[in-house]
């Protein structure tokens, strides 16, 4: 298992698998916007045509061989052992490149958006294969971080193609030149970089392709609605790139009538958000301590609200020409502003859609994978093509840029508001994220000795009223948090401690008859494979010592005898939920921040468990300095 995300690259399969998918990223956006500048000044007025029709045409060229040819792909993906796939697609590119580069020699308009259209084909026969092979290489552990790594090569490899294309084309009949020797180039080492991804077994080797593109699509959306947190995560992630849309079209725009920048000033802007998106994507797997954090998404989603914004009060005017270079555009006032917002806005959509990415490669069954990242970059196109049509409503209705932004992020609120009431598990995972980020500082010893999968339950001694988010937000797996009714029942935490389906009980004199129903949905969680957590002393700590465990671990093993991980909680006792007295204030104020540690040891077979020999292992581990 890699040490961290970069530590990846050692492994053959992701630096080869990184290298041709950022290559072929780069690639299609020197050909893009080397045809889009051909468009604006040379094209339009050499047939005729509104350079603006022209480009709405080749931006529909290149996103419908999605809607054509996605379902397709992914049965292809599913059916087909990947690494050979690949390499023919690779191959695909090349000869479409020789093409394009026939295309730029004879300056013909509509040949060169036929060979766009080829580029969305060939796109389309990559997308499910590029995030359905990472988890067949990529442990649980390292998804995350590897699709963040994916994310940033992808997005600066947009800006970089970008910048290069535009550039070259503008260089006349040399530019044109190099820019056909890059573009063969390019490909060509793509499809070097490819041979040496290792090969990638097929995951339903006798699937039947259905070639029917429409009923193929209907089932391949069928296929993405059976897991609904999958799903709606799709619907997330396809709202980032209606989102994202927006922001990529309309920012040389945005730049010359709002900054009164020129066509350099509107390069740095893009130049801007994307590397955002990019250093947002490579910080998830930091911030997420190595693990598909959910929490994230709400962070990233109050973001791209908040920035975009800001961008709206910073800029509320319509009405330049775009006369400014750089250095003048950023001497004037509330430019470093709008480009920190720029900045911001692509930092947090790396927050937002990298961890959604690795939700649906964990969550998803492994055996319909491909087919829902096709029904995925179905829906992302679809949500492409309303953004497109938003925004020509808006505009051409009078609204401005600025006023389209603010528009974007009041949607974008609404959205991520919907989204999170319909699956609160973000929410809660939110929530945790933000309490073991500001209030603690939590490290943890041993957490790979939890089973990856199976029944176990989880002992710990119990310090304070969020001993079970601070378990829960460090834990991979989710886990079943038996406690004390009373404590169930707090405001804000009992909305987390629901969502999460935490289990009330109560003592025997107390509540008979939720400790029984307690018991039973315990032995029920237990029977169906999952992670249960219990506090064997029954209630906090009054003195930051250990009670003794009393005997409902003990009847727990005997209905479901599963391995117990016994695991210790240490400087709890001093922080601010506990129930340590403080008089003075600022004793109060020292327990913010207050570093915890988490140590589990390794699982225990059920019938070495008891609740004395648990109290022994559980005391040993809290006392033990790290």
């Amino acid at each position: 298992m890699a040490q961290n995300q970069f530590s990846l690259f050692k492994q053959k399969f992701f630096s080869s698998f990184f290298i041709t998918q950022a290559l072929g990223a780069l690639n299609d956006n020197i050909f893009k916007s080397a045809l889009l500048i051909f468009i604006a000044f040379r094209a339009g007025d050499e047939l005729g045509l509104d350079s603006d029709l022209l480009n709405n045409i080749a931006a529909g060229l290149f996103i419908l061989p999605f809607f054509l040819f996605s379902a397709t792909a992914g049965q292809i993906a599913e059916k087909y052992e990947k690494s050979a796939l690949i390499r023919k697609i690779k191959v695909l590119e090349i000869g479409i490149m020789t093409l394009a580069v026939l295309g730029f020699f004879s300056s013909n308009i509509w040949y060169l958006l036929g060979i766009l259209f080829l580029m969305g084909f060939q796109s389309s026969l990559f997308g499910p294969i590029k995030y359905s092979i990472l988890p067949q290489h990529l442990s649980d552990k390292e998804l995350l971080g590897g699709n963040g790594l994916i994310e940033m090569g992808t997005f600066l490899s947009i800006i970089i193609g970008t910048v290069i294309g535009g550039v070259l084309i503008g260089f006349d009949d040399l530019g044109i030149k190099i820019l056909c020797s890059l573009l063969i180039i390019v490909s060509a080492c793509g499809y070097w970089a490819s041979r040496h991804i290792p090969e990638t077994p097929s995951a339903q080797p006798y699937l039947k392709i259905n070639w029917n593109p429409i009923t193929q699509t209907w089932r391949t959306f069928q296929y993405t609605r059976q897991n609904r947190v999958v799903f709606l995560s799709i619907l997330g992630i396809s709202w980032f790139w209606f989102y994202g849309a927006v922001f990529l079209t309309q920012i040389p725009n945005f730049t010359k009538v709002s900054l009164n920048g020129n066509e350099n000033v509107a390069t740095i802007i893009l130049a801007t958000f994307s590397v955002g998106i990019g250093v947002g994507s490579a910080l998830c797997e930091f911030l997420s301590g190595r693990k598909v954090e959910l929490g994230l998404v709400p962070f990233g989603a109050i973001g791209l609200t908040w920035f975009a914004l800001d961008i709206y009060f910073a800029n509320p005017s319509s009405d330049f020409i775009g006369e400014l270079g750089p250095s003048a555009f950023l001497a004037q006032e509330g430019a470093i502003r709008t480009l920190i917002n720029c900045a911001f806005v692509g930092i947090f959509g790396g927050f937002y859609i990298v961890p959604l990415y690795a939700l649906v490669q964990e969550r998803c069954e492994k055996s319909h994978l491909s087919r829902v990242i096709a029904g995925n970059n179905i829906l992302n196109a679809l949500f492409m093509v309303f953004a497109a049509l938003l925004a020509a409503v808006c505009l051409g209705n009078g609204m401005t840029i600025p006023q389209f932004f603010m528009l974007t992020a009041i949607l974008n609120a609404a959205v991520a508001i919907y989204i999170f009431t319909l699956i609160p598990e973000f929410l809660m995972r939110f929530l945790i994220w933000i309490l073991i980020n500001t209030i603690y500082r939590v490290k943890k010893t041993g957490v790979e000795n939890v089973p990856e999968e199976g029944a176990c339950v989880v002992v710990c001694n119990h310090v304070s009223y969020v001993d079970a988010l601070i378990i829960g937000g460090t834990i991979r797996r989710p886990i079943r948090f038996v406690m004390y009714h009373k404590i169930f029942k707090i405001p804000v935490l009992s909305f987390i401690f629901k969502t999460a389906k935490a289990i009330p009980i109560a003592g025997h004199k107390e509540d008979p008859e939720l400790l029984n129903k307690a018991m039973y949905t315990i032995e029920e969680a237990l029977n169906n494979g999952e992670v249960v957590c219990i506090f064997p002393e029954g209630k906090l700590t009054t003195d930051g010592d250990i009670d003794d465990f009393k005997s409902g671990i003990d009847r727990i093993l005997e209905k479901s005898p599963v391995p117990v991980v016994p695991m210790a909680l240490q400087g709890l006792w001093h922080s601010l939920f506990s129930r340590k007295k403080v008089n003075k204030f600022i004793d109060r104020v020292k327990r913010l921040r207050t570093k915890v540690h988490l140590v589990v040891g390794k699982p225990i077979a059920a019938e070495q468990a008891n609740k004395d020999n648990l109290y022994s292992v559980v005391k040993k581990l809290r006392d033990d300095k790290p």
